[in-house]
């Protein structure tokens, strides 16, 4: 497991995985490590995964400012594991909160980003609003699931602020996949290990984000954006992520249907065959009925 040393001397390690040309892939969490990942449903056998876990996850160094775990202090993180690679510009994916840390990326240094896939993307850089009627409309699309109306009603104490995220976690995850079959389970738990939750608020730190200027960076980006929700998220939504589609002058929007907020365990053959064909140059695409056919 390779390390490298970041702007401030901490020692970020990332995982490869696969072969072919290299994929950064950004974890969420925010301040997930890596390993929740995986081989995002196969996209190995197309390319070569380089999976940084974020300063103080998984198998990096805590720094010595915890202060520098706010998401636009880790761009240069990002920035050095590009120089550490030898690459000129990066094909960057994010999945999750770490999305916002790709639209950062991208605003900061749109000449170093050739493709920008982001997966079920956080949107607060970026000033979008994930509203509770997104997720009381990606509640009620789960009735007559055998765990719905236990998850409702942990939503509804959330909503009404008698309870917290932490409190009612147990009984929404379900609503986090696309069907809560043991793949989904499994991978669930692995997210749970592998997220430090107390880092959630250095992350969100005030002054992370300056939407305008963000908006503003992201309006002359060249590179091309995928954007991929799935139909069951509520953070985001699609028709949220279809607002940060059309912020970008190259940009398209894929709704991965019977998905949640982890499309690759849903539907790994869908997953993969949407991210190859976006990433292979020489693919020649359709989008039909909100399908992307290569």
């Amino acid at each position: 497991m390779p390390k490298f040393p970041t702007y401030d001397g901490t020692r970020i390690a990332y995982h490869l995985r696969g072969d072919g040309p290299p994929l950064i892939c950004l974890p969420g969490g925010p301040m997930g490590a890596s390993a929740y990942l995986g081989d995002l449903g196969g996209l190995t056998a197309h390319r070569r995964l380089v999976l940084p876990d974020p300063r103080g996850a998984g198998d990096s160094e805590v720094p010595d400012d915890p202060a520098s775990f706010r998401c636009d202090r880790q761009v240069a993180d990002v920035e050095t594991l590009r120089v550490h690679l030898g690459l000129d510009r990066l094909d960057l994916l994010a999945h999750s909160a770490s999305g916002n840390l790709a639209l950062l990326c991208a605003a900061r240094h749109p000449d170093r980003v050739r493709s920008l896939t982001l997966v079920a993307p956080g949107v607060r850089a970026v000033g979008i609003e994930v509203t509770e009627d997104d997720w009381r409309a990606a509640v009620a699309l789960r009735a007559g699931e055998p765990w719905y109306e236990e998850g409702r009603a942990a939503f509804e104490r959330l909503w009404a602020k008698e309870a917290s995220w932490g409190e009612v976690l147990d009984a929404i995850r379900p609503f986090a996949y696309g069907r809560w079959d043991a793949a989904a389970q499994r991978h669930e738990a692995l997210t749970r290990a592998v997220r430090d939750q107390a880092l959630a608020g250095a992350y969100y730190a005030d002054g992370a984000f300056d939407p305008a200027d963000t908006v503003a960076a992201l309006a002359g980006l060249a590179a091309p954006v995928l954007v991929i929700a799935g139909e069951y998220d509520g953070g985001p939504a699609p028709t949220r992520a279809a607002e940060l589609a059309a912020l970008f002058p190259d940009a398209e929007l894929v709704v991965q249907w019977g998905a949640g907020h982890s499309p690759w365990v849903d539907d790994p053959e869908a997953f993969v065959r949407t991210v190859a064909a976006f990433l292979d140059p020489e693919a020649r695409t359709v989008v039909v009925d909100g399908v992307r056919l290569a």
